[in-house]
């Protein structure tokens, strides 16, 4: 956490690991469509930052945020916490992370 950020949680790849294999989590990926085409983390869904409507997504499930490298997924929380939706949560590594660590790409 940072201090111009305090409301983002950041996790870890085993959290997310544990969440999309127990189905507790709605993997948001916020990277561009070009960028999801090319690679993305089993089970995510896309919704680019360009057009982020935080109201778009369903709540059913715990919403985390994934980017690249966790800077987009922290900015993406701002937008819908500006919007008054808590979505706090993200994957601070993003995508980066998971694939250089080897984990399965979609």
């Amino acid at each position: 956490m940072t201090a111009s950020m305090p409301n983002i949680v950041d996790l870890d790849r085993a959290a997310i690991k544990s969440g999309l294999a127990d189905g507790s989590i709605l993997l948001v990926d916020v990277r561009e469509p070009h960028e999801f085409t090319e690679g993305h983390i089993p089970g995510s869904v896309s919704h680019p930052l360009s057009t982020f409507d935080p109201t778009a997504i369903p709540t059913t499930k715990r919403v985390i945020l994934s980017c690249r490298s966790g800077v987009r997924s922290a900015r993406a929380a701002e937008i819908a916490q500006a919007a008054g939706i808590d979505f706090r949560e993200h994957y601070k590594g993003g995508f980066k992370d998971w694939s250089e660590a080897g984990e399965p790409v979609a």
